[in-house]
């Protein structure tokens, strides 16, 4: 469509801010986003949400920004799919004239001063479903991290996958954060140093895992005709697309080999106009390095079963022939569920990544990922001059 561009960008402190609620960081990240495109937050007529997993921000946000008189309000969960959904949703709406200019956040606090990553995400404290739907918790599988250990394992297993090439991600995106100054991680990793790292969930080791952070961030999205008026360079929304396959885990399924990002990533595709050889940098949700190597296999950047050859001799990383997570993506720089690869996107797309801006920003392909491979969301953007 290439009717619309997201204007306004807005990021907050991550990582262990814990002075602050998710909404106060989702007010401060909206702001931000506002003054970024040159907006008075008067001319905001539009405010989509996803809530964290603590359950904020929510509909009341907008009384905390002081909007009035919305054309435009609503919660969208499709959890680490959700960013890219609402952006998606913003985008069809200015193209059907229901707004002018919507503000998309997210915003959570997981963390807390005495707590961990494992307690924000499954661990203490968490209710368990009843029933035969609680089956899982009976041999201890309560975490995200024990579910995508058991689809890397069946990929390990089924193509001959192995711990270095998921490694071979995990380098590649840390010597991309080291030129991102938001990023928690920017020391140098070597493979040798991922491979000692402790097993979380066989085959999954710690590096193999994404960072936990609170924090906020917000984008405007407006027409593209009123972007290239304002005060950023814009970056062009140019095609979307979802798939939900679910998580099916019985017999035939093809869990932990085939995701929704084979039917997502297509949709988007089409949409834009464009193909796979057309895209010239990736931002894919990396909650774990398998989750960018399913990924760049669905998405069709090589064949099935072929993603751990694909990424093992470097070409995702600085100087590579396909930048993917130029900012270090959720391994090294920071969590922010699906706005994280948007963030970077946008940053990239504008040209203002400073060493770690990659050459070419014409087509920049974003993942989303939500749940155990269970939604799925994809947006082509297009960088500013295009």
């Amino acid at each position: 469509m290439g009717g619309t561009a997201i204007a306004g960008l807005g990021l907050t402190d991550v990582g262990k801010i814990y002075d602050r609620s998710a909404t106060d960081l989702a007010a401060e990240a909206v702001r931000l986003a506002a003054v970024d495109a040159g907006l008075a937050m008067s001319e905001v007529d539009g405010l989509l949400v996803t809530p964290g997993v603590r359950g904020a921000p929510r509909l009341s946000l907008q009384k905390v920004l002081g909007l009035t008189d919305l054309c435009l309000l609503a919660e969208i969960s499709a959890l680490g799919a959700g960013p890219a959904v609402m952006i998606a949703h913003a985008a069809a709406a200015i193209e059907r004239g229901e707004a002018t200019a919507v503000a998309c956040v997210f915003a959570d606090t997981p963390l807390k001063p005495q707590g961990s990553g494992r307690d924000a995400f499954g661990g203490s404290g968490r209710s368990l479903p009843k029933g035969f739907a609680g089956y899982h918790a009976g041999i201890g599988a309560v975490t995200p991290n024990l579910f995508y250990a058991l689809a890397a394992r069946r990929h390990f297993e089924t193509y001959g996958t192995t711990s270095e090439q998921l490694g071979a991600i995990a380098v590649a995106q840390r010597a991309w954060a080291a030129d991102n100054p938001d990023a928690q991680h920017r020391a140098p990793l070597t493979l040798a140093e991922h491979q000692n790292s402790p097993l979380i969930a066989d085959p999954l080791r710690l590096l193999d895992c994404c960072l936990v952070s609170n924090g906020a961030a917000a984008v405007i999205v407006t027409s593209a005709g009123r972007a290239r008026d304002l005060a950023q360079p814009p970056v062009g929304v140019l095609g979307w697309g979802q798939a939900h396959p679910g998580r099916v885990m019985h017999r035939d399924s093809r869990f932990g080999l085939r995701t929704g990002a084979a039917e997502s990533g297509p949709r988007a595709l089409r949409m834009a106009g464009v193909t796979v050889d057309d895209v010239d940098l990736l931002q894919l949700y990396d909650c774990y390095t398998y989750t960018v190597l399913v990924t760049l296999e669905d998405y069709g950047f090589c064949p099935k079963g072929e993603g751990g050859k694909f990424v093992a001799d470097g070409r995702l990383a600085p100087g590579g022939s396909l930048p993917c997570n130029t900012g270090g993506g959720q391994l090294s720089a920071y969590y922010l569920t699906g706005f994280t690869p948007i963030v970077e996107a946008v940053i990239q797309g504008r040209g203002q990544a400073g060493a770690r801006q990659a050459a070419r920003r014409d087509v920049i392909m974003v993942s989303g990922n939500g749940g155990i491979l269970e939604h799925h969301a994809t947006l082509i953007l297009s960088g500013a001059g295009r």
